[in-house]
């Protein structure tokens, strides 16, 4: 039996782009998972708003895994809209969000491409567009930049400084040192199921 996490406590504060550090294994994706109420932990709990998480509040939530799902016989168009639906959103609110993630990544020309038909770098945006779809308050982001080019990797940094603007709460989870130096104000260090620091990038 492997202790997947151990006794581990952070705490993650609105309005700033949280870091999840640590390398292949230490038990990133587990914490994840059980923020998200996929795994349900053996002792211990989440905390929401000071207040025990419950499956309701899932709706608040965004989540990016690190392995990506989508339905490659679907239009991105009626991909989104159908993410849409399923996060709880009226049909009128799914088209005014379309409309404005299609502007926002310039991709008005993608709405009747097929999932399959996208290039790798293109799928990784409609996904991340999934996630943020219904304007989550708590974003989950797991490895979010992989392959990304360099330009695409900007956009989204800009995006989720955006984001943090509006008084998100954003986690990232990541092994690559420069998205933590640049983006986030605030690092929680995990390796071998424990913590091992936390506090701010500085």
């Amino acid at each position: 039996i492997k202790l997947a996490l151990d006794n581990v406590s952070a705490k993650f504060e609105p309005g700033k782009i949280h870091g999840i550090l640590g390398p292949n294994g230490a038990g990133k994706t587990t914490l994840i998972r059980i923020i998200n109420q996929i795994i349900t932990p053996d002792d211990g709990g989440v905390y929401l708003n000071n207040r025990l998480m419950t499956r309701e509040q899932l709706s608040s939530l965004g989540y990016l895994p690190e392995e990506r799902g989508m339905y490659p016989n679907m239009t991105v168009s009626d991909f989104l809209l159908f993410m849409g639906s399923l996060r709880g959103l009226h049909k009128n609110e799914s088209k005014a969000a379309l409309d404005y993630w299609m502007e926002k990544f310039d991709i008005q020309e993608w709405r009747g491409k097929r999932i399959e038909e996208l290039s790798k770098g293109m799928a990784q945006k409609v996904q991340f567009i999934s996630t943020v779809f219904h304007n989550p308050d708590l974003l989950i982001l797991d490895e979010p930049f992989s392959g990304f080019d360099p330009g695409n990797v900007k956009l989204m940094r800009g995006i989720l400084r955006e984001m943090k603007e509006e008084g998100k709460t954003i986690l990232l989870s990541t092994h690559n040192m420069n998205s933590v130096e640049e983006l986030c104000d605030h690092v929680v260090l995990i390796d071998k199921s424990k913590k091992i620091l936390e506090g701010t990038v500085q």
